[in-house]
C-alpha cells in the first residue's frame, strides 16, 4: 500500500510516496500532486527513494503533474529514483523531460 507525505517549506513542497504506484493507487498520488501543485509553489520535489516499483499509471501521473507543473511556471523535479523506476523513465526517453536528481539534497540545488 503506497503512502504519501507533503511537507511545505520556503517555496518548496516535498512530495515522499512510499510503497508500489500502481493502478491501484495511482488516483492516490494523483491527488497529492494536485494538492502539491495548489497554490502555485516555485518548485516541487517528489522524493521517490521508497518507490521499489512503479508501473505505466504511475508514470502517466507524473507526466500530468508535470503538464501543469509547466503551465503555472512551477519547476517540477524528481528524485531518488531506484533502479527500477529510473529504468522505466529511461526506457521511455522521460529522462529527457523531467528534471531527476539523484538525491534530495541536489533536487534542492537543481
Amino acid at each position: 500500500m503506497m503512502e504519501v507525505q507533503i511537507e511545505r517549506r520556503d517555496g518548496l513542497v516535498l512530495v515522499a510516496p512510499s510503497g508500489d504506484i500502481d493502478l491501484s493507487c495511482s488516483r492516490d498520488l494523483q491527488q497529492s500532486m494536485r494538492q502539491a501543485l495548489d497554490g502555485k509553489p516555485e518548485r516541487v520535489v517528489v522524493d521517490l527513494s521508497r518507490v521499489p516499483y512503479m508501473d505505466s499509471s504511475g508514470v502517466a501521473t507524473l507526466v500530468e503533474a508535470m503538464q501543469i507543473a509547466r503551465k503555472q511556471s512551477t519547476r517540477l523535479i524528481l528524485c531518488g529514483l531506484q533502479d527500477k523506476v529510473r529504468s522505466i523513465f529511461e526506457i521511455a526517453r522521460l529522462d529527457r523531460v523531467f528534471t531527476i536528481a539523484r538525491s534530495l539534497e541536489e533536487a534542492n540545488t537543481a
